[in-house]
C-alpha cells in the first residue's frame, strides 16, 4: 500500500535523498523546505507523486496550520521525517555567537517539536503512522565546538524515546536515526561558511552518503507494523567513538 511521507528539509542532502528513495519505492512525498526553487526542481525530477511545500519549520503559525492547509488527498501523513536541522560554527562555547545558538535551537529543537505536534494527533486518531527523527552521533559523543548542536541532537534522541513511551499500545512508531560522518550534503559548508574548509572535513575518508540514510529510513518503515526500531546509530567504517580527552600540562 503506498504511503504518504512528509519530509522536512527536503530541498537537499538527506531530505532530497529520502524523497528520491521513497518515490522509487512507490510512495508519495510532501517535500517541505524553505527553498521553493529546489522543491520545484525535485518536482520536475520526480513527478506528481512529490508535492512541493514551501515551509520554514521555525514559522510557528505555518507549521500549526499545515495539516489543514494540505490539498485534499494529502492530509493523512503516514510517515513524518523530521530532517530539517543545521549546525553553525565550531568555535568553543565561550566565543560562539549567541545568534547561532538561537538558530540551532529554533530549528533542531523547536521546529521539530512543532511539526511533530501538528502531525502526531492525526496519526494517533488513525492508529497508524511513523515518526522518524534525524538526530546525530554528536548527541551522544561530545567534541570541541559541538556544544549547542550536540545538545540539540541529544534532545532529539531523548524526545524520540519519550514519544514512544507516550505512544505505547498504539500502532504509531517512533525511530531516532543517528548518523555520524556523512558527505555529499551542505552540512559542513553551512556550518563553516566556506566550501574549501568544508571539503577538508571529508579529505581521506569514505563517509556515509545521503543515500545510506535514505536506505535506513526505507528499512525501518518497511518492517512489519508491530516492529518498532527505537534508535539506529550509523557510522562509516572510517569513524569510531574515541577515548576521553585528557589534557596534560607541560612541566
Amino acid at each position: 500500500m503506498p504511503l504518504t511521507y512528509l519530509v522536512s528539509g527536503a530541498s537537499s542532502g538527506f531530505g532530497a535523498a529520502i524523497a528520491r528513495r521513497t518515490i522509487a519505492d512507490g510512495h508519495r512525498v510532501i517535500a517541505a523546505a524553505r527553498r521553493r526553487d529546489r522543491l520545484e526542481g525535485l518536482r520536475a525530477e520526480l513527478g506528481e507523486r512529490l508535492l512541493p511545500l514551501p515551509l520554514d519549520v521555525t514559522d510557528r503559525a505555518a507549521v500549526a496550520t499545515l495539516p489543514a492547509s494540505l490539498p485534499e488527498g494529502w492530509r493523512e501523513v503516514d510517515v513524518l521525517v523530521n530532517n530539517a536541522g543545521l549546525a553553525l560554527g565550531l568555535d568553543p562555547a565561550q566565543r560562539a555567537k549567541l545568534s547561532d545558538w538561537d538558530t540551532m535551537v529554533a530549528t533542531n529543537v523547536t521546529g521539530l517539536l512543532h511539526l511533530t505536534h501538528a502531525i502526531l494527533p492525526g496519526m494517533v486518531t488513525r492508529d497508524r503512522g511513523h515518526v522518524i527523527n534525524l538526530s546525530s552521533t554528536a548527541g551522544r559523543y561530545p567534541y570541541p565546538g559541538g556544544h549547542v548542536y550536540g545538545a540539540s541532537k541529544a534532545f532529539v534522541m531523548q524526545f524520540s524515546l519519550n514519544l514512544r513511551a507516550d505512544l505505547v499500545g498504539t500502532n504509531v512508531r517512533v525511530t531516532d536515526l543517528e548518523p555520524g560522518l556523512v558527505g555529499g550534503t551542505e552540512f559542513s559548508t553551512v556550518r563553516l561558511g566556506d566550501p574549501a574548509r568544508a571539503a577538508v572535513v571529508y579529505a581521506g575518508t569514505t563517509p556515509l552518503t545521503p543515500a545510506d540514510i535514505a536506505e535506513a529510513v526505507a528499512w525501518v518503515v518497511g518492517l512489519p507494523a508491530h516492529v518498532n526500531i527505537n534508535r539506529i546509530e550509523i557510522m562509516p567504517t572510517c569513524q569510531a567513538p574515541g577515548p576521553l580527552a585528557i589534557k596534560r600540562r607541560e612541566r
